[in-house]
């Protein structure tokens, strides 16, 4: 804190609590200290936007250091400079008075440069008998001296997020680009299942992504859109396994009937007890829960639900089934039914699929048997919600629009 160094603006600029919480909160440099002053103003430039500030403030900035004669800030001298608006005006590329005096201010405000105005406004220095400058009246760089580790994390921080963005970016071409030749060769080779609602999909959680996005929108619409590439390998998966099995109990078959051509007991059961027995059936493949859709999405296809959280709104998967809970009893659906859907789905996607019978039920007369079925459905790997929260995506324009 550096109480004895709290100054006052000059004439009607007025004096905030803000400037004075700036001023004492300013680290005391250690004596003898050094920083290249071009050094911290590429921090400063790189940190812009976390400090609030414009390029025509950058453009001051750069010309109010031009007049410190040395590269380097010293904390054993005067970092005080005292040039005129005019000779400011020139060195900052010609920008107007009114300009230049409203980025002063933003650099004030950001808490890089302090105003040591004298008694009459005026810039100016009292300089001893040798030359040496006692008091200077302008502007102090030492803020960016004292904070010139600061500047250098924020830029860091910049840099990394900077990364980060590319990163998320680069993700995000790549999981489109697999989503849609994934989906041209689905239909272009007649893979089962309904790809055109796979599509439109697709073309949805690609409208969420505004123009100029940022990282979080970014990682938003790639979580979605990589959830959506996993129920498409999936659902190739299960149909390619599907098709080999078919092939190799086709062989198999083949291959016993022809194995010993000229046996006479090829077809022929041996006993009144086998030729008695039945032929067991085929026991539905059962299929794993799948991975549950983000969160946003089901909450943007059925809104209704947040209704009816206990905590009055969904912040969570725990809130979103814990409101299922609630709607099952309202519904009628049996704990049974709901407990057997956990299990099939997960408690996600069940949690979800309740939000969906909510959301339409003017057009189910039985929510209970209904989610029987679709868990039925489910269990053969028969059912994928994904269709469903689009269908209702598709339903609530303004909630896609918004996401």
């Amino acid at each position: 804190m550096q109480i004895g160094n709290v100054t006052t603006p000059f004439g009607r600029r007025p004096m905030t609590l803000a400037l004075v919480k700036g001023q004492l909160d300013a680290p005391v440099p250690r004596q003898g200290r050094t920083v290249e002053k071009w050094k911290v103003f590429r921090d400063v430039a790189e940190a812009r936007q976390l400090l609030g500030l414009q390029d025509r403030a950058l453009a001051v900035l750069d010309a109010l250091l031009t007049f410190y004669p040395s590269n380097e800030l010293k904390s054993d001298g005067s970092l005080v400079v005292f040039p005129s608006n005019a000779q400011l005006s020139v060195r900052a590329h010609g920008i107007t008075g009114s300009t230049l005096r409203r980025h002063l201010a933003a650099l004030v405000d950001a808490g890089l440069i302090h105003r040591r105005d004298s008694p009459n406004g005026k810039r100016y220095v009292h300089r001893d008998g040798n030359g040496q400058i006692e008091q200077a009246f302008g502007f102090d760089l030492e803020p960016l001296m004292s904070r010139a580790a600061e500047l250098a994390g924020l830029a860091q921080q910049v840099a990394e997020e900077g990364r980060a963005f590319r990163r998320s970016k680069e993700a995000l071409t790549l999981c489109r680009r697999d989503v849609r030749k994934l989906i041209s060769a689905a239909m272009e080779e007649g893979a089962d299942g309904d790809w055109e609602a796979i599509e439109e999909m697709y073309v949805s959680i690609l409208s969420a992504l505004p123009r100029s996005p940022n990282r979080q929108q970014l990682e938003n619409v790639l979580e979605d859109m990589g959830l959506l590439r996993e129920e498409i390998i999936n659902r190739l998966e299960l149909q390619l396994k599907s098709e080999k099995t078919d092939t190799n109990d086709g062989h198999s078959g083949r291959h016993i009937q022809n194995s010993k051509p000229e046996s006479i007991y090829d077809l022929e059961p041996r006993s009144e007890e086998e030729q008695g027995a039945t032929v067991e059936p085929t026991k539905p493949r059962v299929v794993g829960p799948i991975k549950a859709f983000p969160l946003g999405m089901v909450l943007r296809a059925c809104p209704q639900i947040s209704d009816y959280s206990p905590g009055g709104g969904i912040a969570s998967w725990r809130d979103l089934m814990a409101a299922a809970v609630l709607i099952r009893s309202m519904l009628g659906v049996s704990p049974s039914a709901y407990q057997e859907a956990c299990e099939v789905m997960g408690p996600e996607n069940a949690a979800a699929t309740m939000a969906c019978i909510l959301e339409r039920g003017g057009h189910i007369n039985s929510a209970g048997g209904y989610l029987r079925d679709l868990t039925a459905r489910s269990r053969r790997g028969e059912f994928s919600l994904g269709p469903v929260l689009m269908a209702l995506l598709r339903s609530h324009p303004a909630s896609a629009r918004s996401a």
